[in-house]
This record gives structure tokens, C-alpha cells and sequence, in this order.
């Protein structure tokens, strides 16, 4: 059974920077992304891990998705964070065609 949980959100000033974490169980070496939900919005793609990686415009630059497969566990560093970035951050990934999330970690920026 595949199983997300992920750790790291809080409330930081706009520049400043915190790490997401997402440990898995029940899978190994899947492609792992993140995504996010503003408040009164739709979640939205953030990041991807597999071959290669991925990243949403509005983040490009300032996120970095990266992985320890001896911990099979993704992360999700954050810095120069915007108030914009202000959501709860989702761990997800697919398999056998299911898509299966964490239950969230809150990102706060404050301006």
C-alpha cells in the first residue's frame, strides 16, 4: 500500500527559504512530483522527479526537487519564497494508474 507523508511547511518572511519532505512507502523509485493549493484555487503542479526533472514557470529558478532512494524520500527545496508561494504543498505520484497524495504540509509567506 503506498503511503505519502510529507513534513517541512511553517511560516517564513518573503526571501527566505524552507525544505519539503516526502517519505514514501510501498513504492520504489517512482516518479514523484508536487504540487499545491492556494486557498479558493485548484491545485497546481510544482515539481517533478523521475529521469529528468520538472518545474512549473512560477517556480523555475527557486525550487529544487531532489531524492535519496536509500531513504525513499523526495524533497522540495524552496528559496526567495513570494507570498504567492502560500499554499499547502501536496506529495503525489502515480501508480498503476492510481494517483496517491500525502495529506499536505502549510506553506505561509508572509510579505
Amino acid at each position: 500500500q503506498v503511503h505519502l507523508v510529507e513534513s517541512g511547511g511553517g511560516l517564513v518572511q518573503a526571501g527566505g527559504s524552507l525544505r519539503l519532505s516526502c517519505a514514501a512507502s510501498g513504492i520504489i523509485f517512482n516518479v514523484m512530483g508536487w504540487y499545491r493549493q492556494a486557498p479558493g484555487k485548484q491545485r497546481e503542479f510544482v515539481a517533478r522527479i523521475g529521469t529528468y526533472t520538472n518545474y512549473a514557470d512560477s517556480v523555475k529558478g527557486r525550487f529544487t526537487i531532489s531524492r535519496d532512494n536509500a531513504k525513499n524520500t523526495v524533497y522540495l527545496q524552496m528559496n526567495s519564497l513570494k507570498p504567492e508561494d502560500t499554499a499547502v504543498y501536496y506529495c503525489n505520484t502515480v501508480l498503476h494508474n492510481t494517483d496517491y497524495w500525502g495529506q499536505g504540509t502549510q506553506v505561509t509567506v508572509s510579505s
